[in-house]
């Protein structure tokens, strides 16, 4: 049981596999296949429901006061909020193991990065969280009834916030588990794709993250400059035959595959086993 599933508006799983996948949950594409486009807006207004719900459970109220109403609106409208939802949706797909193999198409290398760091920051951040709540209840005496149910409240916080941090861990052990994880770059032979996948390997050994490999994409095949083929598209295929020695030489056998242009889009079955055939016959 495999599935693919995505974050990213702009590399929409919907056109690739033409079906409509986005906000529908792991939708079925072969017998062992599926695939499933997080929606992030849908998260975030569940997420906005799920804080209400605990607020009143925690409290005692029967209403949201109003300045916390606009608080959690104007949280929601904050860009990390978004990053928070597709975190905590990510979360939930990989802690449930509900399949054998997870494929997850990142989004672009910024959000990608922050994603990654999301775990160790609300990781630290809720330990200080946690220690300060159990220094409070150390300090706490039982003298009245209000106390004995301020205790109860405390005791609701804490385990929510042991909660969080257990799924927190998880899904960080799932990402930096050299056994169980692997994350490819795909790189384009251009030289500031280049160097910005060096930074990014880089920058992703910093928070452990075990690097598969690397797919080089969009070759232009050689043979084109045997047949005559226009003054550009001859300077095209010489700059990318000079980044292609540069690849070899920086990344050598962690090249995994090189996929040429090809002739339309990857998009339909038929054309992603092409590419399959491609990548590993």
């Amino acid at each position: 049981r495999v599935l693919v599933f995505s974050v990213d508006p702009q590399a929409s799983l919907s056109d690739i596999f033409q079906k409509d996948i986005f906000g529908k949950g792991a939708v079925p594409i072969m017998d062992n296949l599926w695939a499933q486009e997080i929606d992030a807006d849908r998260h975030i207004k569940d997420y906005q429901e799920e804080i209400r719900k605990k607020i009143l459970d925690m409290y005692g109220m029967d209403k949201i006061p109003d300045e916390i109403e606009d608080y959690i609106a104007a949280a929601s409208a904050e860009p990390a909020m978004e990053e928070s939802a597709i975190f905590d949706a990510v979360v939930d797909i990989v802690v449930k193991g509900d399949y054998d193999y997870y494929i997850y198409d990142l989004v672009p290398l910024g959000h990608a990065l922050y994603y990654l760091s999301m775990a160790k920051v609300y990781d630290e951040w809720i330990n200080k969280i946690t220690k300060l709540r159990e220094e409070m209840r150390e300090y706490e005496t039982m003298v009245s009834k209000i106390k004995r149910e301020k205790e109860t409240d405390e005791d609701k916080i804490l385990t929510e916030l042991l909660y969080i941090k257990g799924r927190i861990n998880a899904s960080s052990r799932i990402l930096t588990d050299k056994d169980k994880t692997a994350f490819f770059f795909v790189v384009v032979p251009e030289e500031m794709i280049i160097l910005d996948t060096m930074k990014a390997a880089e920058l992703f050994a910093k928070f452990d993250v075990p690097i598969g490999g690397y797919v080089v994409n969009r070759v232009l095949p050689t043979e084109l400059l045997q047949q005559g083929v226009p003054a550009y598209l001859q300077n095209r295929l010489t700059m990318q035959s000079r980044y292609l020695d540069e690849i070899k030489t920086k990344l050598g056998n962690q090249v995994l595959a090189h996929v040429p242009e090809m002739e339309r889009d990857v998009t339909g079955l038929k054309m992603i086993e092409k590419l399959a055939n491609i990548m590993y016959c």
